[in-house]
């Protein structure tokens, strides 16, 4: 885990400020929802926006 961390404190200094601050917010909500023991909902709501982009 430690090298994750690592290579994600890299990127975001690596990254543009707008895309760096997505990023953040992405990792957020993530983890509260990794607290909430609800990430099977979040795979569902990445699998439907990967339709949504197909069908645009």
């Amino acid at each position: 885990m430690d090298a994750l961390v690592e290579k994600l404190d890299t990127k975001l200094r690596q990254w543009q400020p707008d895309i760096a601050e997505r990023v953040r917010q992405y990792v957020e909500e993530i983890i509260e929802v990794a607290d909430q023991d609800a990430l099977d909902i979040l795979r569902s709501r990445v699998v439907e926006q990967e339709v949504l982009d197909l069908l645009d």
